[in-house]
């Protein structure tokens, strides 16, 4: 485990608004997601930021899991050794392995955030951002989240374009005649000269 100095000051604010984002619910779906899809328990059961933080920690189970998900490998090598650059290098293969699968940049977290506990709230919004992506890729499987919208094209006649043309949307500002004449509110200002 890394041991840092206590933050202060701007730092420690930014991680106590870290830390309150993170949510038990999602963490506890999050690990019955993983539970089901690879079929074998996580090694710590206690739920809580720091003991699912344990239980990612050596990227092992994010490299199944995106594997399971994907069908073949996308991550080739998982190291098992405990050795801290190894852990770290299995993250940093999960996270190339993400961005190939389809997952977005903003959904994915960097390595410090799981490995030095930076910011948990990230990793499970990647690990719903991976479900709801492995249905969009095919995965049949238990899922998280919500799942990923599909492009929905649709083709008009020119007849029903030129009949767009003609409504007026009431974004032009047409309330059927009314005006605001004669309209007065509050006191008049009386200007001498």
């Amino acid at each position: 485990m890394t041991h840092r100095a206590e933050k202060s000051g701007l730092s420690r604010d930014i991680q106590k608004k870290l830390e309150a984002k993170y949510n038990l619910d999602q963490e506890v779906q999050c690990r019955a997601w993983i539970e089901e899809v690879l079929g074998e328990p996580l090694s710590d059961q206690e739920v809580g930021m720091h003991n699912f933080q344990h239980c990612l920690k050596d990227g092992q189970v994010l490299c199944k899991l995106l594997n399971t998900l994907n069908g073949e490998p996308l991550v080739k090598k998982i190291n098992p050794q405990k050795m801290a650059f190894k852990q770290m290098e299995n993250i940093e293969q999960f996270i190339k392995g993400c961005k190939t699968f389809g997952l977005k940049d903003g959904d994915i977290f960097q390595t410090a955030d799981l490995y030095e506990c930076q910011n948990m709230s990230q990793v499970i919004v990647a690990l719903y951002a991976l479900s709801a992506v492995s249905i969009k890729n095919g995965w049949t499987g238990v899922s998280i989240g919500v799942k990923m919208s599909e492009k929905n094209e649709r083709t008009f006649t020119d007849e029903q374009l030129n009949e767009g043309k003609t409504v007026i949307g009431l974004q032009y500002g047409t309330n059927k005649g009314a005006s605001q004449a004669g309209m007065n509110i509050g006191k008049t200002r009386h200007i001498m000269d």
